[in-house]
């Protein structure tokens, strides 16, 4: 592999960052969450509404170094990251006020075990307007950003990496189908995942 596989990064503190978050909020309004990745095919709470959006400033790409859920230490896999620049289209879901003070915990737990994301409140758009929604951001300098991968790289990571919760390649594919289920294309992904295709047949 090309590039360093760095360890886990532990310098933030993860109820820190929750009760930053939910200091933002406020508590007086619904929560909305944009799900880019496998929030779409399992978000895991209860919803009042799911609106298609898009955000812009932000993509997703396959690009974030996983050592437990979707690889190991001795074989890293992939999962999603939103990273700065050009634009992403996913989910957008709306949680009841009442019900985000025992939501926010499991979230947190899912996807800020480690505080290697940096949440955000991104400015979505829906067929029905904007809505500020809390989003999972990974910055362009975090160890868990893998760079560059070459072609070699991810067919070499589709074949051998696997975690707790399963293979890189059929979590990327299943959130390629989740996708496509919402009338979201995403080329880049695809691209990506034509890489396994001769490890597949």
């Amino acid at each position: 592999m090309a590039n360093k596989i760095p360890g886990p990064n532990r310098t933030q503190d993860p109820e820190q960052l929750l009760q930053r978050t939910l200091h933002e909020w406020g508590g007086e309004q619904d929560m909305w969450v944009f799900a880019y990745g496998s929030l779409i095919w399992r978000p895991e709470f209860q919803y009042l509404e799911q609106r298609h959006a898009r955000v812009y400033g932000w993509h997703r790409a396959l690009k974030m170094w996983s050592h437990l859920n979707r690889g190991t230490p001795e074989c890293p896999g992939l999962v999603f990251g939103m990273f700065s620049g050009g634009s992403c289209r996913g989910m957008a879901f709306r949680i009841a006020s009442q019900h985000v003070p025992e939501m926010m915990p499991r979230l947190w737990q899912r996807e800020m075990a480690t505080a290697e994301y940096e949440p955000r409140w991104l400015d979505c758009q829906t067929g029905q307007g904007s809505v500020k929604a809390l989003a999972f951001t990974l910055p362009k300098d975090s160890p868990r950003h893998t760079g560059l991968l070459s072609e070699d790289d991810y067919r070499h990571i589709f074949a051998v990496a696997h975690g707790i919760y399963g293979s890189t390649l059929d979590y990327a594919r299943t959130t390629y189908s989740a996708l496509l289920e919402q009338g979201i294309h995403d080329r880049a992904l695809e691209r990506v995942l034509q890489y396994s295709a001769a490890d597949a047949a």
